[in-house]
Formats: structure tokens, sequence, C-alpha cells
């Protein structure tokens, strides 16, 4: 103690990394480079179901961090509201969703590419965060929001609720009477509350971090193609935390499906306030015909 130095610092040892340590550091590099923006959450569950290896995420968090490598986080940016034509109550709200094809969801999201701004319409299964169909497009008009409707319709049947923001995509004529064609009840996001929508707004975090920033895509051609194939790979490989790490598709196909009477108390669920209590009477009596 007189030069005042610390006996560990003399008789400490440097600790030989284990074997374990090194495989688990090379197959997490694997992992991260395959797509640049995986997390540690994501590589501990992709190296227990996909690599048969016991590891926690605080390990993997800590090989990360030697390795210098992190998942690409996203920025706050909201998006704006558009011009109000019918304004329906958010049903949402409180509700128990057990199953798929009860709530599908509906968004778009812009790509400004150096040929020009581009935009992807995604329509999801809210209970299992499948993407049911999506459509790339140049413009923003209602009738390519209609064409992936009409399609996912034509898959997979008609969900009981539909969700969307107060865009003018889908407050205008066309739209709402499409969705009435259906039979469908019809939900829309508050005014500036996209977390109402949230579902749908983590799928374009995944998507551009994972597909679009990722491959530095530039053509619309590109972004057709790659967004295809990455929806594929989010359905049917890319496990999903939310769903306790599995794949949207196993969820969608494995879920229960509801019934008649189910639904109905499905939307008799208490709500928040009274002005949406009484809208939800409204739209009970057009359940029965369902």
């Amino acid at each position: 103690m007189l030069l005042s130095i610390n006996r560990s610092n003399i008789y400490y040892k440097k600790v030989v990394e284990s074997t374990l340590n090194i495989k688990l550091k090379d197959r997490i590099e694997e992992i991260w480079e395959e797509r640049n923006n995986k997390g540690s959450r994501v590589i501990t569950a992709e190296l227990r179901t996909y690599g048969g290896l016991a590891v926690n995420r605080k390990r993997v968090q800590r090989l990360m961090r030697v390795l210098s490598i992190k998942g690409i986080l996203p920025k706050c940016n909201l998006s704006k509201a558009g011009d109000i034509q019918y304004k329906y109550p958010y049903y949402l709200s409180g509700m128990h969703i057990y199953g798929s094809n009860i709530v599908w969801a509906i968004d778009i999201t812009y790509c400004k590419l150096p040929t020009g701004m581009m935009y992807v319409i995604v329509i999801l299964d809210v209970f299992s965060r499948s993407v049911l169909e999506h459509e790339v497009t140049n413009t923003l008009e209602a009738i390519n929001c209609i064409s992936c409707l009409n399609k996912a319709v034509a898959k997979y049947g008609k969900p009981l609720i539909f969700n969307s923001d107060q865009g003018s995509q889908f407050t205008c004529n066309e739209w709402v009477n499409n969705l009435k064609t259906h039979n469908i009840i019809i939900s829309m996001d508050g005014k500036g509350r996209w977390v109402d929508n949230v579902y749908v707004e983590r799928f374009w975090r995944t998507l551009k971090y994972e597909c679009i920033f990722l491959l530095g895509i530039e053509t619309a051609f590109e972004l057709k193609r790659e967004s295809a194939k990455y929806i594929e790979y989010y359905n049917t490989y890319r496990l999903h935390s939310r769903l306790g790490y599995k794949t949207p598709q196993s969820i969608y196909s494995g879920s229960i499906k509801y019934n008649l009477e189910n639904a109905i108390v499905y939307c008799e669920y208490p709500p928040l306030d009274e002005r949406t209590k009484t809208q939800k009477k409204r739209v009970l009596p057009s359940v029965g015909n369902y």
C-alpha cells in the first residue's frame, strides 16, 4: 500500500474467452451480417430457435458490445393527418383481440428514392401481425388502397373490423362505401394518434430498417422486388417478439377463428368514454347481419 497500488491489479490474470463464447460471437456476427439491424432480442431468439443454443440475452448483449455491433434504431417521425370527409370512432380501445381476421389495419408509408417518391401500402392482421397484402405505387390515390383491400378479402375473407388513420384515402366515398359493401365495421385512429395504429407503424420501422434503408434501394423496381421478398421473409421466417418469438404466418394460420356470437361480445367490451359507447351501440345492429 506504500505505493498506493491495488493488490488486485498485481495478481489479476486475464480470463481466456471460453470456446462457447467464441462460437457464439461467430454465430452472432453471422446473424447480424445477414441484416445489420437485428438487436439482442431477435439474435437471442434465433440462436435458441435455429441454432439450438441455450443462451440468455445478457450474454448476447455483452458479446455484441465486444464485437461493437448493435441493431439500427429509427428516429421519431409522426405522420400528418389528411382532410376529413367521413370520420368514424376508434373501436379498438380496451378491446381483447383473440383471433385472426377480427381486426385488420391499413397504412401507407413514404419512400423517397433518387428517382422520385414511392408509397407502400400494407394490410396487416392485428392479432397475428401477419402482412396479408401489400402494394407499391407512385401515387396516393384511394384506388390503390381499394385494390389492396379487395385482393386481401379475395384471399383471406373479410375481417370484423377494419382500422385506418384519417388520411384522405380512408375518408373518401370510394373507400368507405367499399367497406360498407363488404359489411365491415369501420374504425379510425384519433386525430394525431399514431399509437392507435401502432401495429402497422411498428411494421414500417421493421420494413425500412431491415430492408429499404439497409439495402440502399434506389429504384421503384428494386423497391417492389425487395419489399415483396422481405414481406415473405417477415411472414414465414422472422421471429416476432410480441408473438413469443414465433412467425406471424404460423400464428395467423393456427389461431382461433372468430364466430358471430363471440364477435358481438367483443364489440360490447366496455369502452373508455360515453361518446365511444354510444357510437358502438350504433354499430352493433349491423354485426347481426355479418
